[in-house]
């Protein structure tokens, strides 16, 4: 960022401070899990903001630092500076900035998830590519006891594209959108989803970093727009079982020289080499990378057939059973969207990884399997077999174990990253293996 683009852009802010009254700044950040966190200062601080001078403790965020190093300092990003549109109102304004995590020589943290994005983009670059994204966040609508505490009944009971008085999502939908549009974002559709207490926002595809923070302010705001109306909202990826779960479809294309890379008027399917190189790329390293995409133990609850999550590796330019699917748009908007991540990923690993994985398969010259057409869902197991149709992971353990077996983790994600990840993930596993289900008292304690 030059100093004559960081001076203008930060004398606009300063006009927004003073003319809404904005007080208090929140430098935000993500853990390791892609969790929001921020440390909170005041309006008379923001020099020293910028300048990279807030200074925090990571030995308590989990996957940074251990307390002999945990000194660690904030560098906000001023293009995701916004007020904060509920604050408003009040005698004086919020506004937050996103931040990237510096050592205390002002170097990139290595621990810094953002940092990873960052890294990958510019490994994109040196090949002559930018990375475009947009992703499709599904959530959930919970109602909430006295105490706020979400319960497992839905808010409403709609089910795909229903208006109201069926659906109850509505207005909640509308301030989220209120909420997001002065924020900065522009909203391109807005709909109940199939299962009860369903919905999706979606918003306008950018670059890939601007992506995965707008995919981070998505989810705060989703959630406090939704606590103001008394609810909970989850982007959990199976919270009911016996309906769908809530996917985080990430359509992505590579763009060269200001044109999009994946488009070829003249190639069947009007799709590049680069474009099936990149999907080569995904159907490869899928199984290893979606320990990173479907990051709980819940994930796989959603990975399972009936439910239009996609569990088989598979293309198709317009069949939805398939994991990677050719959306019908051409020209510009001509993308590969993968389906398998969910809206519990962390987004700027997410967004790294499958974008790494469709480097590595342009850089091999891969060329994918046929496509399939299909419905893949209603295949019995031998003919799946017998078309070479394989299946991700079964569940968080076997997703784990791919990531280590696999070169894209530890390539794309870093050491620290890494090994921080695959410990938590494993631990994550063996806390759920040795707990004791509600399934297992249902059916075994009185029969035994």
């Amino acid at each position: 960022m030059s100093s004559v683009f960081t001076e203008s852009k930060l004398n606009e802010i300063k006009e927004i401070i003073e003319k809404k009254n904005v007080e208090l700044l929140h430098m935000q950040f993500v853990d390791l899990e892609g969790t929001l966190k921020n440390v909170t200062i005041t309006a008379a601080q923001l020099e020293d903001a910028v300048e990279g001078k807030i200074m925090f403790d990571g030995s308590s965020i989990i996957g940074f630092s251990p307390i002999n190093k945990s000194d660690l300092y904030l560098q906000p990003d001023l293009n995701t500076f916004a007020v904060l549109p509920w604050s408003v109102e009040e005698s004086y304004a919020e506004a937050r900035f996103l931040c990237s995590v510096t050592n205390p020589d002002g170097t990139m943290f290595e621990g810094d998830t953002r940092n990873v994005l960052k890294k990958t983009v510019e490994k994109a670059a040196e090949q002559g590519y930018s990375i475009s994204v947009g992703p499709e966040l599904e959530f959930f609508l919970f109602q909430t006891d006295e105490d706020g505490r979400p319960l497992l009944k839905t808010h409403d009971l709609a089910g795909y594209f229903e208006p109201s008085p069926h659906d109850l999502g509505e207005r909640v939908r509308l301030e989220i959108y209120r909420a997001l549009k002065a924020m900065g974002f522009t909203i391109e559709a807005s709909h109940h989803e199939v299962a009860e207490g369903q919905h999706e926002i979606n918003f306008k595809y950018a670059d890939a970093l601007t992506a995965a923070d707008n995919s981070t302010t998505y989810k705060w705001v989703v959630k406090t727009v939704a606590k103001q109306f008394g609810l909970h909202a989850s982007f959990m990826p199976k919270p009911v079982f016996g309906i769908n779960g809530s996917g985080m479809h990430v359509n992505m294309s590579f763009f060269k020289d200001g044109e999009n890379a994946f488009f070829d008027e003249n190639a069947p399917l009007q799709l590049s080499e680069t474009a099936y190189q990149f999907i080569g790329g995904l159907l490869e390293n899928v199984k290893n990378f979606a320990a990173v995409t479907n990051p709980l133990v819940n994930s796989y609850k959603r990975l399972v057939p009936g439910y239009e999550a996609p569990c088989y590796i598979a293309w198709s330019a317009s069949n939805r059973s398939a994991l990677i699917r050719i959306p019908a748009k051409r020209g510009l908007a001509t993308r590969v969207e993968l389906r398998c991540p969910d809206p519990s990923a962390n987004p700027y690993l997410t967004f790294a990884v499958i974008a790494s994985a469709g480097l590595d398969g342009v850089a091999k010259g891969l060329t994918p399997v046929a496509s399939v057409n299909d419905d893949i869902f209603h295949m019995s197991e031998q003919e799946r077999e017998e078309r070479g149709i394989d299946s991700l992971p079964g569940s968080l353990e076997s997703a784990v174990e791919a990531l280590e077996a696999g070169h894209i983790g530890r390539e794309v994600l870093g050491e620290h990253v890494y090994n921080e990840y695959v410990a938590l993930k494993k631990a994550e596993w063996d806390s759920y293996r040795t707990a004791v289900h509600t399934w297992e008292i249902q059916n075994y304690q009185a029969k035994f």
